[in-house]
């Protein structure tokens, strides 16, 4: 969204001030000299000289091509001239100007028209001086599906709605989501089981025999009656859930005056399972059916967006979205430009309640409704119960960001004691924590995690799957140098001017790398071999700094001297010599606590039981073995259920499916001859070839 309010035409560009009101909202030029702001301002000026006065959209680009903005206007012409003016700009869009060496434009036919545009570049382009959201990942929804051949399918989904079915959502996490799909197995006997799975059905299923499924696959309900299931279970996520109940309650009754018990508690059970559904669904309201309530809070210069979706009357949950800003800006705009990259990608209901109202309401509102296909009204209630809705919204983002505040506090503390741990001259903005998980050398996998200021940043979590084929099984050594090689190689790509000092030769290594290799020759390597069981997967951290660095300043390893030797080898064959590294190696029994520590210019040392930073550094070697061990065992299972026919060139999964259809195994097709795999409905004569020939090769 665009932020300047100034839409007259700038016709003359008056002389810089010299100085601006230091109590107002506009800042003097204490950051750059005027002469650099004068500058960006005649660069900008030559581009508005041949403006049009139309509506579109407007992108400020620096000298290495990065966009710097994206913003909208009504007059293209009016609203880029006002950068060009001598008015004493905030500092942020003074920096802007300074920063701007050449500018884009695309003209569209209406203001809302540039409003769309804007939104999608900003979430495609992410500049630096946007209000920006970090996580916008496609929330989940119920799908109850539509086919003509098969029974109708409760199944969860993300993303563009490809299948034919009622959509119901969205949830505000897959765990809500989950938990009512529960409940309305429970309720509705509905299937959830894939396709493929659906059509091989010889008997019902264990979720037959335990009552969470009518058995459609094998005959065990009429199509019928699995209709009129399906039909309940639509009506009751409609909103009609009193309609479904009453008819539940009046079948129960009569199910008991005819002595069936049976069929009675059955009924019984359907009625509390839609119960524990609604209740589950926290504050319902009596005058919003469909809407998304949307408030936001500051503190302390930074703004936590709360959402809480309605539909059909129930609470379907709420999230919490730190967006990234710049300090300073009005919370109403940053609101304004939430609203806009929040449904960028999603569909917009047909009420959305803000907590602030909004400079540019009725183009947003405009906007969304050309986007949705459908009216949506966007409104900032001032009393009612849609009024009290929004104050518990608002009073959620309060909190939420109260939490993260303080949790950024605390993190800051364990970071300055890392710092003292180590050495280092002052607190790590980025730390990076390697680990290796392998079984006997295969599916080996170099996993990397990344801490900050505001805690994991999973955004920037790395897999690596190691490729070398000069590595002997389980050599762990190798496995850091290749994957550590591998990270800052590419990072020196994407960054050639962090590297400081010039490439060293392998044969002119350390003192202090030869020290810890002679003392790993006394200590005996140390293989990781463990297969712990995976924590479930925590919650999505906060988004990342607005200034958070690509390059780490501490690099741990989870290993002993070994590991530090071939990572600090890997890094000298690259030349970078300016990154803290060190290396965390378990006690003779593996117990947390006694950890030994290898880092440069000391002896191998240990940290206090009861230190902080102690507990800090095991809960980073925890989540990195986590990690590692997660990403190794998706491989392996990866592995083990490798389908050789997916190996073969021109065989898509229609072509898979027809061919097991027909034969029944992978073994059957293997052992096909040419003229019957050429019988395989919807398989032709040349991918028929293909496949014997791969079978056959050599044969």
């Amino acid at each position: 969204m665009s932020d300047e309010t100034d839409s007259t035409p700038a016709t003359d560009i008056a002389p810089l001030p010299e100085a601006a009101d230091s109590e107002g909202t506009r800042a003097a030029f204490d950051f750059e000299a005027p002469a650099e702001l004068a500058a960006g301002m005649s660069v900008i000026r030559r581009f508005w000289e041949t403006l049009p006065n139309a509506p579109g959209v407007y992108r400020m680009i620096d000298a290495s091509g990065e966009v710097l903005y994206v913003g909208k206007a009504k007059n293209l012409k009016s609203r880029v001239g006002s950068y060009a003016r001598g008015y004493a700009h905030s500092n942020r869009i003074a920096r802007m100007i300074v920063d701007t060496a050449a500018m884009e434009f695309v003209t569209t036919q209406t203001e809302t028209e540039a409003l769309l545009l804007e939104t999608n570049l900003i979430k495609q382009l992410k500049p630096r001086y946007n209000v920006l959201l970090r996580d916008d990942k496609s929330l989940p929804y119920i799908l109850l599906t539509e086919d003509a051949e098969r029974a109708p399918q409760l199944v969860k989904h993300r993303g563009a709605r490809n299948r034919k079915g009622a959509y119901f959502g969205p949830f505000a996490s897959v765990w809500a989501v989950n938990r009512t799909m529960t409940a309305l197995q429970r309720a509705f006997l509905l299937r959830t089981c894939t396709d493929s799975y659906y059509d091989n059905r010889s008997r019902p299923c264990l979720l037959h025999q335990i009552k969470r499924c009518a058995g459609p696959c094998t005959g065990e309900i009429s199509k019928e009656d699995y209709a009129a299931l399906a039909g309940e279970a639509k009506d009751f996520l409609a909103g009609r859930s009193t309609a479904v109940k009453e008819r539940l309650a009046a079948d129960m009754q009569e199910a008991a005056e005819a002595l069936e018990f049976e069929r009675a508690a059955r009924y019984r059970d359907r009625i509390a399972a839609l119960s524990a559904i609604q209740g589950s669904q926290g504050i319902n309201t009596r005058s919003v059916e469909e809407a998304d309530v949307v408030a936001i809070d500051e503190q302390a210069g930074a703004y936590c967006v709360e959402v809480f979706f309605f539909r059909n009357w129930q609470n379907w949950g709420n999230r919490a979205y730190f967006p990234k800003a710049e300090k300073g800006l009005a919370t109403q705009e940053v609101l304004a430009s939430f609203v806009s990259l929040f449904y960028a990608d999603k569909p917009p209901p047909r009420l959305v309640l803000l907590s602030h109202d909004i400079e540019e309401r009725e183009l947003v509102q405009k906007a969304l409704t050309l986007k949705a296909g459908h009216k949506v009204e966007v409104h900032a209630p001032k009393r009612g119960e849609r009024r009290a809705v929004v104050e518990g919204a608002l009073r959620n983002a309060k909190e939420a960001l109260g939490r993260r505040l303080a949790e950024r506090s605390s993190q800051a503390k364990l970071l300055g004691a890392l710092a003292q741990a180590f050495g280092l001259e002052e607190a790590p903005r980025r730390v990076e924590v390697y680990d290796n998980s392998h079984i006997m050398g295969t599916n080996a996998v170099g996993a990397m995690i990344v801490a900050g200021v505001s805690g994991f940043m999973k955004q920037h979590y790395r897999t690596f799957n190691i490729k070398s084929q000069d590595l002997s099984p389980g050599d762990d050594f190798g496995m850091m140098k290749e994957v550590l090689g591998r990270r800052f190689a590419r990072l020196v790509k994407e960054h050639p001017d962090r590297l400081l000092r010039a490439r060293e030769a392998v044969a002119d290594e350390p003192e202090e790398a030869r020290e810890i290799e002679d003392a790993l020759v006394a200590e005996g390597p140390e293989l990781e071999s463990e297969d712990e069981a995976l924590e479930e997967e925590l919650e999505a951290a906060a988004s990342a700094d607005e200034e958070f660095p690509a390059w780490p300043d501490l690099v741990l390893i989870d290993g002993g001297a070994g590991q530090v030797a071939a990572a600090r080898k890997a890094l000298a064959e690259i030349g970078v010599t300016d990154v803290a590294l060190v290396g965390v190696a378990k006690g003779r029994d593996r117990d947390a606590g006694r950890e030994t520590f290898f880092c440069a210019g000391k002896s191998p040392f240990k940290l206090p039981p009861r230190d902080p930073a102690l507990y800090f550094i095991q809960r980073l070697r925890d989540e990195a073995h986590r990690f590692a061990i997660g990403t190794h065992r998706a491989k392996r299972k990866r592995a083990l259920t490798k389908n050789p026919l997916d190996e073969i060139a021109g065989i898509g999964p229609a072509r898979k499916r027809a061919l097991l259809h027909h034969f029944g195994t992978v073994k059957a097709i293997q052992r096909a001859a040419l003229d019957d795999l050429m019988k395989t409905p919807g398989v032709n004569a040349a991918t028929a070839k293909a496949v014997y020939d791969h079978f056959h090769e050599g044969g």
